[in-house]
């Protein structure tokens, strides 16, 4: 028996990287699932399990055998495509979040940010943006930029200006990537795997070009993946991983019941107890300070109105899908 932790899933077959350092092409024993947990992808990237190495042939090959995946420390979640009752488990075990974030070619929106954000603070994984491709703004672009900084240094997050093709904050990443295991996220073409190939050069992702019709990303990659980075670090022997996702269009919020959703962002959390009534949603109730702070600036407008759209069950494409 071997211990070890999922790299890649596809479908049925999964690749677990052991405690070594070396791969094992698998499959799962029986129908795992961890107890009490239910989603249409029982065993995720990030997940650790144990393994039998080459015990089955499948397809003519000799592949190990996952006999016991382990409890949680944490996950990202984001709705099922097909079943609009189920959750997908994105990946397990996360240290930290990085949403990666362009103002232009391609746009990513206040709604995008603020749904990833509440996403990853309802699982408690700490999130971090990164402004990419900061080197191919205009003047109003800038603008534009500093606007979502200041919203968002308002709500206490950390952020990163970066440019993967010429450089601009690419050694801080590296340096938040030492010895922790990093999921990155972002819609496609935002540059996710040119900056990963940035950061690490051996990995060599494949990248693609931002549509010039639609000013949309191509999308490269089409599953979740981690992978070893090798960045010659000093994190006392601690392997440092990168999670690079699909450019999903949305996250839906899944177990989540209304009051709940106020609590996931940190500014209007912040001011719940100083509202009148300690059931407050903010929307009419007489004396909410959450709302006299969204009236006066101290929560920012596109914050407050991202938590009325995500209250109402609305979202860009169509309505979140709530599993019961």
């Amino acid at each position: 028996m071997l211990e070890g932790i999922v790299m890649r899933s596809t479908g049925s077959r999964y690749l677990v990287r052991d405690e070594e350092g070396a791969l094992h092409d698998c499959v799962a024993r029986g129908q795992l699932r961890i107890q009490g947990f239910r989603s249409t992808n029982p065993i995720a990237v990030g997940d650790h399990v144990v393994i039998e190495p080459e015990v089955r042939m499948v397809g003519g090959e000799q592949v190990g055998q996952i006999t016991e995946v382990k409890d949680r420390r944490n996950y990202l979640v984001r709705r099922s495509v097909n079943l609009s009752h189920e959750k997908h488990v994105i990946a397990a075990n996360v240290d930290q979040a990085l949403l990666m974030v362009t103002v232009a070619r391609p746009r990513t929106s206040f709604g995008f940010i603020d749904r990833f954000l509440v996403t990853a603070e309802s699982y408690e994984v700490p999130a971090i943006l990164l402004f990419n491709k900061v080197d191919d703004l205009d003047a109003g672009e800038l603008e534009q930029l500093e606007a979502y900084e200041s919203t968002y240094r308002t709500a206490g997050y950390r952020m990163l200006r970066t440019s993967a093709r010429n450089g601009t904050g690419v050694e801080d990443v590296k340096a938040l990537l030492l010895g922790k295991v990093s999921l990155l996220a972002g819609h496609s073409g935002v540059g996710k795997s040119t900056l990963i190939n940035a950061i690490d050069p051996a990995l060599d992702l494949h990248t693609a070009e931002v549509s010039a019709a639609s000013l949309k990303g191509q999308h490269t990659t089409t599953l979740a993946e981690m992978f070893a980075l090798d960045l010659s670090d000093a994190s006392e022997g601690h392997p440092s991983f990168i999670i690079d996702t699909p450019g999903v269009k949305g996250f839906g919020l899944v177990d989540m019941d209304p009051p709940h959703i106020g609590d996931q962002f940190p500014e209007i959390f912040a001011l719940k107890g100083e509202c009148r009534f300690s059931d407050c949603l903010h929307l009419e109730e007489p004396g909410c300070a959450v709302r006299a702070a969204a009236g006066d600036g101290r929560v920012p407008p596109s914050r407050y109105r991202s938590y009325l759209d995500m209250l109402a069950g609305l979202e860009e494409e169509g309505p979140y899908r709530k599993s019961q």
